[in-house]
C-alpha cells in the first residue's frame, strides 16, 4: 500500500510518532485519511477545491473517524501564512501536489523546526537533481535523499524557521519556480 510508505519514510528519521501532520493537496484523502487512522495525532487535509474539500468533511464524518482529523479548504499559498498553521506540524505529506520547487515552496511554511517534507516521487524519475540542495536552503529545508518503500519518496528536513517571505502569492511558486 502506497500510504504506508509514508509511515516508513517518517519511521526511517524518528522512532515516535507524529504529533501533527498535514496532507498537502489532500485531494481524495490518500494518504491523509490512512495515516489519520495509523497515528492518534493532530491530522490536516488541505486541498483548494471546494468540490475535494466538501467530499473529504463528508468523508471524515463515520463513526470511527479521528476526532483530531481536520479538512481544510484553501490555496498552502495562503493557509501557510495563518498562524495557526505556519510551522506546527512535524510532518508534511504529499503525493501529486506539484513540481519539486512548487511543493518545497508551499509545504516548508507547515513545517515546524525540525519536522520534516515527504514526497511520493514518480515511478520512473532517476533524477536526483529535481531536488536542488542549494535553492532548498532559502527555503530552510535540507535534502535526506531519495528512499524506496516500494515507491519512491523524498525526504527532506526543516533546520530553521523559515523566512516570512514565504510562501509567495498564490501561483507565483508555479509561475516562477525558484528551482
Amino acid at each position: 500500500m502506497h500510504a504506508q510508505g509514508f509511515v516508513e519514510c517518517w519511521n526511517s528519521v524518528r522512532n515516535d510518532d507524529p504529533q501533527s501532520f498535514l496532507d498537502l493537496g489532500s485531494g481524495g484523502g490518500v494518504p491523509g485519511f490512512i495515516l489519520a487512522t495509523t497515528w492518534s495525532c493532530r491530522a490536516v487535509l488541505l486541498d483548494s477545491m471546494i468540490r475535494r474539500t466538501s467530499l473529504l468533511e463528508e468523508s471524515s464524518r463515520w463513526e470511527g473517524a479521528p476526532p483530531t482529523l481536520e479538512v481544510v479548504n484553501g490555496r498552502a499559498e495562503d493557509v501557510g501564512r495563518l498562524f495557526e498553521y505556519r510551522e506546527s506540524f512535524d510532518l508534511v505529506v504529499s503525493r501529486s501536489f506539484g513540481p519539486p520547487a512548487v511543493t518545497a515552496e508551499c509545504a516548508a511554511p507547515f513545517i515546524a523546526v525540525g519536522g520534516y517534507l515527504v514526497v511520493s516521487e514518480p515511478p520512473d524519475d532517476q533524477d536526483d537533481e529535481r531536488w536542488s540542495s542549494t535553492k532548498l536552503n532559502q527555503l530552510s529545508l535540507e535534502n535526506l535523499g531519495r528512499v524506496r518503500f516500494g515507491s519512491a519518496f523524498q525526504i527532506l528536513r526543516k533546520f530553521s524557521p523559515i523566512d516570512a517571505k514565504f510562501p509567495r502569492k498564490v501561483g507565483v511558486p508555479a509561475k516562477q519556480p525558484l528551482f
